[in-house]
C-alpha cells in the first residue's frame, strides 16, 4: 500500500542512487583520467611511446572491464569491508564502483584523446612544448568536449552499475527494486524505481550534452 513511509522510501533511495553515482564517478575519474593519459600517450602512436607501460595498464582495463559487475562486486567484499568496515550499503557500493568505472573511463579518456588533430600536436611541440604541457594544454583542452560525453555516458553506465548493487544490500533504487518488486512481489513499487532510474540517466544525459554542447568551440 502506498503511503508516506513508501514515498520517503522512495525518496531516499533516489538520494543514495545519485550519491553513489556521482562520488563514484567523481573517485573514479581520479584513477581512470590518469590511466587513460597514460594509455593514449605511451600508445604506439602517441606523443611519447612506451610498449611496456602501454601494455601493463592495456591489460588491467582489459581485465577488469572483462569481468562482470556483479561477479567484481563479491569478489571485492572482503577488500571493501577492510576498507569500510561494511560490505553493503551506499557507501560500500561506491568501492566497487570506482574500482569498475575507473578502467572503463580510462579508455574513454584514451579514445577522446586520440582523436585529437595530430597537427595541433605538431605545432606545440614546434613552438617548444614539453610533454606535461602538450598534456595539459593541448590534449586535454582540444579534447573536452570528447571528455564532457564520455563523463556524461559514464554516469548513466555507473548507475546502471548502482542498481545491479542491489542485488547484494548496494543500496538505492537498485535495492528497494530487488527487496519489494522481486521478494515481496509489489510489482508497482519496481516499476515506480524503473520509471525513476530512466529519469535520472535522462537528467544526466541532459545536463551533460549541454555542458558539452557549450564547451564545443567549433560552434
Amino acid at each position: 500500500m502506498w503511503n508516506s513511509q513508501i514515498i520517503f522510501m522512495l525518496l531516499e533511495g533516489v538520494r543514495d542512487t545519485v550519491y553513489m553515482t556521482v562520488v563514484s564517478t567523481v573517485l573514479g575519474y581520479v584513477f581512470g583520467l590518469p590511466m587513460g593519459i597514460l594509455l593514449a600517450v605511451t600508445d604506439a602512436d602517441g606523443i611519447r611511446p612506451n610498449a611496456v607501460c602501454y601494455k601493463i595498464f592495456d591489460v588491467i582495463a582489459n581485465i577488469v572491464r572483462s569481468t562482470p559487475f556483479l561477479i567484481l562486486l563479491i569478489l571485492l567484499i572482503p577488500f571493501t569491508r577492510a576498507l569500510v568496515g561494511k560490505s553493503y550499503g551506499s557507501t560500500a557500493t561506491i568501492v566497487p564502483l570506482v574500482i569498475a568505472a575507473a578502467p572503463y573511463i580510462a579508455r574513454m579518456v584514451e579514445s577522446s584523446i586520440k582523436e585529437v588533430d595530430p597537427g595541433v600536436i605538431e605545432a606545440a611541440r614546434s613552438m617548444g612544448a614539453d610533454t606535461l604541457t602538450i598534456i595539459v594544454r593541448v590534449l586535454l583542452v582540444e579534447a573536452r568536449t570528447s571528455l564532457i560525453v564520455g563523463s556524461t555516458i559514464t554516469l548513466g553506465t555507473v548507475l546502471g552499475y548502482s542498481a545491479m548493487a542491489g542485488t547484494v544490500g548496494g543500496g538505492g533504487l537498485g535495492d528497494i527494486a530487488i527487496r519489494y518488486g522481486y521478494h515481496r512481489y509489489q510489482t508497482d513499487i519496481m516499476f515506480v524505481t524503473v520509471i525513476l532510474l530512466i529519469l535520472l540517466v535522462q537528467i544526466f544525459q541532459t545536463v551533460g550534452m549541454k555542458i558539452a554542447s557549450k564547451s564545443d568551440k567549433r560552434k
